[in-house]
């Protein structure tokens, strides 16, 4: 990407359009089908030298925020991010390398966290901070239970 192609053009047609090529009618819809997927990979999906990571998510955002979906879309990044920076999920021991990769993971979720919902992300990574999952816990998807409480679906 490093010569400015998803830059240029119309972004938003583009992207919609690779979308609907791959038989999806959102972008959520396309992400929601790979809930594992990092951002980065979903755009090299849908273009490797004309899409971006950030389009993505940005188009994401806008989709959740018309359909009042932010919170889900908010668990659905954490899943995301947490794969990315835990592949093997919750570590057993929580030695530095671990507090780390946690701190890590949070600080990369806190980042992708749209400004309404900054508060309850805090408010979640604390919770996970202090009552860690079982080890091993990894979320597959925005529907993961202990993700649902931790942030329920009411929209702020």
């Amino acid at each position: 990407m490093s010569d400015g192609r998803a830059w240029q053009g119309n972004v938003k047609a583009r992207l919609y359009e690779r979308v609907r090529e791959r038989g999806y009618d959102s972008l959520t819809a396309f992400a929601e089908a790979r809930p594992t997927a990092s951002l980065v990979e979903l755009a090299d999906e849908l273009g490797p030298d004309d899409i971006a990571a950030v389009q993505v998510f940005s188009g994401l955002v806008a989709e959740a925020e018309r359909s009042r979906k932010v919170t889900r879309l908010v668990r659905g990044q954490f899943v995301r991010e947490l794969l990315e920076c835990l592949p093997d999920g919750w570590p057993a021991v929580l030695d530095d390398a671990n507090r780390f990769k946690i701190a890590k993971a949070l600080g990369s979720w806190s980042a992708f966290t749209p400004t309404t919902h900054e508060e309850h992300v805090r408010r979640a990574g604390d919770a996970l901070l202090a009552t860690p999952p079982p080890p091993g816990w990894l979320p597959l998807g925005p529907d993961d239970e202990l993700l649902c409480t931790l942030m329920p679906d009411e929209e702020v």
